[in-house]
């Protein structure tokens, strides 16, 4: 599930990618569902009714009946902020136990121990 809390400017471009999505051929509407995700973390999946296209009068839908709300900008910064840290903070303990198990190499160690060779 992606987010459900944007700026007023993130709701109007996502309005605009919507409607460049319904105006445009299959690959171009592949291209923008992608870029909704990854720019927006937007999962059009999460406020549609199966089977049905989703577009801007959906989005206005969404709001209406508050599956999408509406945020400052700072409270979205913020939150974006703590999204990036709480990622960072998974991957990491993620790469730890991995090296822990032997299921990947250490590269940073890899990487000191090969230029301790050099010197």
């Amino acid at each position: 599930m992606g987010r459900n809390k944007y700026s007023q400017n993130e709701i109007k471009e996502i309005s605009r990618l919507l409607r460049l999505k319904n105006e445009g051929n299959r690959a171009r509407q592949k291209l923008i569902r992608h870029q909704l995700r990854v720019d927006y973390e937007f999962n059009i999946s999460d406020f549609n009714e199966p089977g049905k296209a989703f577009g801007e009068v959906e989005l206005q839908a969404a709001l209406k009946r508050g599956a999408i709300q509406i945020l400052d900008d700072a409270t979205i910064a913020a939150m974006k902020a703590k999204r990036a840290r709480d990622k960072a903070r998974d991957e990491a303990e993620r790469q730890k136990a991995a090296i822990e198990n032997g299921e990947q190499t250490d590269w940073q160690e890899a990487l000191r121990q090969w230029n301790e060779q050099d010197v």
